[in-house]
């Protein structure tokens, strides 16, 4: 199985860039940028791709109507950088939990960031692959209240 855009681990492209997917770069120094043409510098020691970008220059992004779950209410995920690329949001938004979280349209979820302060932000995935794991030293644990 491959991935749809770019993805890079360790310095090794994995999946090449597709186009109209941004990436989300990350260079040996810790330093992040969110690309939209989904090209990362020749630096980048790890990537991933995402489908659109959300946010950009501080500014919620106009989502194109009618694209794939562009306008409905679901799960999503998303990632968000500050201006300097150091500060990272990691946005996981749960859907179809009345009175929990019901989801967010795609136009929600970019001033959602624009709230954190995010300078730039990537929309990854959604509906029932959106969760959010951290690792301790106790083990794995999900942060958030996936449906599936």
């Amino acid at each position: 199985m491959q991935a749809v855009g770019l993805a890079i681990s360790n310095g090794i492209i994995a999946s090449p860039v597709e186009p109209d997917w941004a990436a989300l770069c990350f260079a040996a120094n810790q330093q992040a940028q969110i690309v939209a043409s989904g090209k990362c510098p020749a630096d980048t020691w790890q990537a991933v791709a995402g489908s659109n970008l959300l946010v950009d220059q501080g500014a919620p992004v106009a989502v194109k109507a009618g694209t794939a779950d562009s306008d409905g209410l679901y799960s999503r995920t998303a990632v968000g950088l500050d201006r300097t690329g150091k500060n990272l949001w990691i946005v996981a938004i749960d859907d179809k939990q009345p009175l929990y979280s019901e989801g967010v349209t795609q136009t929600e979820l970019a001033h959602i960031l624009v709230n954190l302060g995010v300078y730039t932000a990537l929309n990854l995935d959604g509906g029932g692959s959106t969760t959010l794991v951290t690792e301790s030293p106790a083990g794995a644990t999900v942060l958030n209240s996936p449906i599936h």
